[in-house]
């Protein structure tokens, strides 16, 4: 059985959540208090509800307790304080917020929130990041940890994963290494070519510091 999720706000971020949820194969249970913003995620999610979730009454008809995941994606810090507060009374324990900022997130966190995220503080980061390694994969995985697919960099045509020493000197580890756009295990041995690219796991700070040294 498909995993039910349940998305409440319909806003650009959270009806292009939805969206990618259900392409993804989720069913997908979409709520706002807009009625036409509910009408255009009616076109391609699983349930479409208009309601006000800080209504304890109309909130608890959704059932939110039997969904797989509940994401609240209000940006409004009232609201989405208020619903998620509902949403683990009610015994939610899978609960996903979306925070404008770190009171907001903090706030969000103590009253049961499993899981804060801030999409345009994470935008931010990847186009900087995109920006700054040039046409660079960029995906943050937390806080503290990214995953990159990087072209082959200058200093590292013809040299062995184990002549660079990426994890030592940088704690950059090589996950995977693409060739002919397959991507494959990484061999400690082999040369790197300049049209390959690879697939690192890593800080970007920690990424930036090894480009900008060996340019």
């Amino acid at each position: 059985m498909k995993e039910q999720v349940l998305v409440i706000g319909l806003g650009q971020f959270g009806m292009s959540l939805a969206r990618t949820l259900n392409e993804k194969g989720f069913q997908v249970i979409a709520v706002d208090i807009d009625q036409k913003l509910v009408n255009e995620a009616a076109n391609f999610v699983t349930d479409a509800i208009c309601l006000n979730a800080i209504d304890e009454i109309s909130l608890a008809k959704l059932s939110p307790k039997d969904r797989d995941l509940v994401i609240c994606s209000i940006g409004a810090k009232e609201p989405s304080i208020l619903t998620v507060a509902l949403l683990k009374q009610m015994g939610c324990e899978n609960i996903i917020a979306r925070a404008s900022e770190t009171i907001h997130a903090r706030i969000l966190k103590a009253i049961g929130a499993k899981q804060i995220i801030n999409p345009e503080k994470e935008y931010g980061k990847r186009l900087a990041n995109r920006i700054l390694f040039k046409n660079i994969f960029v995906e943050n995985i937390s806080e503290e940890l990214d995953l990159l697919e990087v072209t082959v960099q200058p200093f590292m045509i013809d040299k062995s994963l184990v002549e660079l020493k990426l994890p030592d000197r940088y704690k950059v580890i090589v996950a995977g290494v693409i060739k002919d756009n397959k991507l494959t295990r990484p061999n400690p041995q082999e040369k790197l070519q300049a049209d390959y690219r690879l697939l690192l796991t890593g800080n970007s700070d920690d990424i930036e510091k090894m480009i900008e040294e060996n340019k």
